[in-house]
């Protein structure tokens, strides 16, 4: 399918200022925050709820989530999640929020999406709490493959050929190549508590991750420096209870248990809701 002449020049004007928006960044957000700040002064706005989700999965994990914020008039947003490489990923995610958000943000991840925003946040000067799913905090130079095996308990810590089946995506360098999660391993270790069904469709709907994402080394953590929230599910196999604990114990956070596998968006959606309210409500 072919563009015509208006519809080229049209995309090209979309390009230019979505460049200008780049360049601007946080700056104009904050012009256009500055601009509304009599009129929030009586009534400030909810922050932005930008959710991240984890490798093997894509933002409909967060559904049922999303939906119960949205009652709560919270603005959501679902940030793009390449799944390439941790600092790539941070860089997309922060890019995100910078052009696409305005206001206070509270940035929330799962899984390996922790990682990403461990990463993203000290580059997207918005972002004022975040909130780890059942996610991985890293320190820096600390690898999702380094806390995966930290502790016993995680179905990712076996030998990989027996967790992996693998493809070599021909626009990644040759020797990264895509993860996807066998079919017993993902039953046992992220769908064990959901109803068959949903979990052969989670488990045919992955989205793979490239190999050297989870062996990527984190930059300085963001948890050092924003208020950081962890929910923690106790019958979790791909992050043992042991090593979230650990990490939201470093991190100094709040942290909230719940009777709940790797999956806790989908088994106990409203504790996840409150958990990320809990977390908004933390930003003045």
């Amino acid at each position: 399918m072919s563009l015509s002449t208006r519809g080229r020049t049209a995309l090209t004007l979309l390009t230019a200022a979505a460049a200008v928006v780049a360049i601007a960044g946080p700056a104009a957000a904050a012009a256009g925050t500055q601009d509304s700040s009599a009129e929030s002064a009586s009534h400030p706005a909810k922050p932005t709820i930008v959710l991240v989700h984890g490798a093997w999965a894509d933002a409909s994990s967060f559904a049922t989530v999303t939906e119960r914020l949205q009652k709560d008039d919270y603005t959501v947003v679902s940030a793009p999640q390449p799944l390439r490489g941790l600092a790539s990923d941070a860089a997309s995610v922060a890019a995100f929020v910078n052009q696409a958000t305005t206001g206070p943000v509270v940035l929330v991840g799962h899984s390996y999406g922790g990682s990403v925003i461990t990463n993203a946040a000290l580059q997207a000067p918005t972002v004022k709490a975040l909130a780890y799913i059942d996610a991985f905090a890293p320190d820096l130079g600390e690898s999702v493959v380094d806390l995966a095996g930290a502790k016993p308990g995680s179905v990712l810590a076996a030998a990989p050929e027996s967790v992996f089946n693998v493809v070599q995506d021909p626009n990644m360098p040759t020797g990264d190549p895509d993860l996807y999660v066998q079919k017993a391993v993902f039953a046992a270790g992220f769908t064990a508590d959901l109803n068959k069904s949903e979990a052969a469709v989670l488990a045919a709907s992955q989205r793979p991750v490239a190999g050297g994402a989870l062996q990527e080394p984190s930059a300085a953590p963001a948890w050092k420096s924003i208020p950081s929230f962890f929910l923690i599910g106790t019958k979790d196999k791909v992050i043992p209870v042991a090593e979230q604990e650990a990490m939201a114990a470093r991190a100094g956070g709040v942290s909230v248990k719940v009777a709940a596998g790797h999956l806790s968006m989908l088994e106990k959606p409203k504790d996840v809701a409150r958990l990320i309210e809990r977390a908004a409500d933390s930003v003045k």
